[in-house]
């Protein structure tokens, strides 16, 4: 992307820049949203599937289940956000 300012097409207000990766994201001080250059989109796509592919790398494959095996206690599961404890 060039230095000059960008302008934000819902308000017309000067946009922030801050750098991200090897790219930059423009943001509307309104949040209006973000706005960032064709090719870094593609940059970030691929390295967002280059995580998800290699995060798997690390986990273990699924125990057989024998007739011998006894189910292990439930593990209460905390919750994700507070929001969540208003349900449970």
């Amino acid at each position: 992307m060039t230095d000059e300012a960008l302008s934000c097409p819902q308000c017309g207000s000067e946009m922030f820049a801050r750098p991200l990766g090897s790219g930059q994201v423009h943001g509307c001080p309104q949040g209006h949203g973000v706005f960032l250059a064709r090719m870094d989109l593609g940059s970030y796509v691929e390295s967002e599937n280059d995580w998800h592919r290699l995060a798997s790398q690390g986990t273990q494959p699924i125990p057989r289940i024998t007739a011998d095996m006894q189910a292990p206690p439930a593990a209460k599961i905390p919750a994700r956000a507070w929001v969540e404890t208003l349900f449970s």
